[in-house]
């Protein structure tokens, strides 16, 4: 791993009750003691958002959303603003995230309208990307990835691009119980990187970029050991507080 601080967030996506998170985020604090120079991030469901971030006051964890609405207020149902975000003190959120594209249609354009409505809020930005199984056969990858960059990318100007966090999560391997090789997760984030530099190559080596798909307690050292990747954003594997406190320890 590189000299950039590391990373580790842990994605529940559609899970846990606000008991159940209050009970995690216990048991995780009480392991993790003081997690050194990382940054840990718990991602729970919107309902335990302000109990995850009460919890989670006075320690080194921080709590981001999973998903924001670009617009601060207006007839969205069902729809989270940043603002609404940054009053219950959440840090950061996960933006395009692949379900989040493939279930509920949201395009690159979409994404590229929040991106820089979280950095004006002072939330962080989690920016996924990744390729489907189909597109890395027909050795689409880097095409994919070029798009999605470019496009997710293009209202931030230059000199906030260090203030996003990228996730590189190859759609074929999120719960699948696949994991991008190593070799296969470092070309990628590379190639990502190399994106970045075309803008800006002060960027390039400062911004975090993760590996997200089927990230383990039994495979992270592997990964997170490589010189490219900065982190994980850990699915499955975070809503155990032992198997996300081995992960973190990884680093």
């Amino acid at each position: 791993m590189s000299a950039r601080r590391p990373y580790l967030a842990a994605n529940w996506k559609m899970q846990k009750t606000v008991e159940e998170a209050e009970d995690f985020i216990d048991r995780f604090l009480e392991g993790l003691g003081e997690p050194g120079d990382r940054d840990v991030v718990i991602c729970p469901p919107f309902t335990a958002l302000q109990s995850a971030v009460e919890r989670c006051r006075g320690s080194a964890v921080r709590v981001a959303a999973q998903n924001m609405h670009e617009v601060e207020s207006g007839a969205f149902t069902g729809e989270i603003s940043a603002p609404m975000l940054t009053a219950l003190g959440v840090d950061a959120v996960i933006l395009g995230h692949s379900e989040r594209r493939g279930y509920f249609a949201e395009t690159d354009d979409a994404v590229s309208r929040k991106v820089p409505v979280a950095l004006d809020a002072g939330l962080e930005p989690i920016l996924c990307v990744g390729e489907s199984d189909s597109e890395r056969e027909a050795e689409e990858t880097e095409a994919v990835l070029e798009r999605q960059i470019t496009s997710d990318l293009a209202e931030v100007s230059d000199d906030r691009l260090a203030g996003v966090v990228i996730a590189y999560e190859p759609i074929w391997a999120i719960g699948t119980g696949k994991t991008a090789t190593p070799q296969q997760a470092e070309e990628a984030i590379g190639f990502i990187r190399s994106l970045i530099a075309r803008r800006d190559e002060g960027a390039a080596a400062a911004i975090r970029i993760l590996y997200g798909g089927s990230v383990k307690p039994d495979n992270a050292a592997e990964l997170m050991g490589l010189e490219e990747i900065d982190g994980a954003l850990v699915g499955g594997a975070s809503l155990d507080p032992a198997d996300f406190l081995a992960i973190v320890r990884s680093t």
